[in-house]
């Protein structure tokens, strides 16, 4: 499933069929157009470092909840006993080997689309093969020369 609304690069659409879900989620729960919008940025650039910063500010608390989540960034922000809340609820099990395991499934099957983000990291630790996207390699392709 492709979002049609986003020019592909390659003949790879880079953007994941989440979006398109949430989109349709959305719509069909009678949400507005620009509140669509903010969910589409908010998930589309969570992997994107320092953009979401400069967006609305519910696309860098998206953004700004996945790095305490996932990376420990800015857990100095939140309180202590709010921290140990949320693993009390929701323990943390085997999370540093499994949330690597998760991203790689959602998207080594489309390797391609890594291209640009940390998702190549992901890619490097679990597919053997796997070689990165190289942008200086892209340029040198160029056949307008120069």
């Amino acid at each position: 499933m492709q979002d049609l609304h986003s020019p592909p690069l390659k003949g790879i659409n880079v953007v994941d069929v989440s979006h398109v879900l949430a989109r349709e989620f959305l719509r069909g729960n009678g949400i507005d157009e620009a509140t669509v919008g903010v969910v589409w940025d908010a998930i589309a650039l969570h992997t994107t470092p320092e953009i979401p910063w400069h967006k609305r500010p519910e696309v860098a608390l998206v953004t700004g909840g996945v790095e305490a989540d996932v990376l420990g960034d800015g857990l100095f922000e939140i309180p202590t006993s709010d921290q140990d809340a949320v693993l009390a609820a929701y323990p943390r099990l085997d999370f540093k080997r499994g949330i690597v395991q998760a991203f790689a499934d959602g998207f080594s099957f489309k390797p391609l689309t890594a291209f640009g983000t940390m998702n190549s990291d992901v890619l490097e630790r679990v597919l053997p093969d796997y070689r990165r996207t190289n942008f200086c390699e892209l340029i040198a392709a160029n056949p307008l020369g120069g």
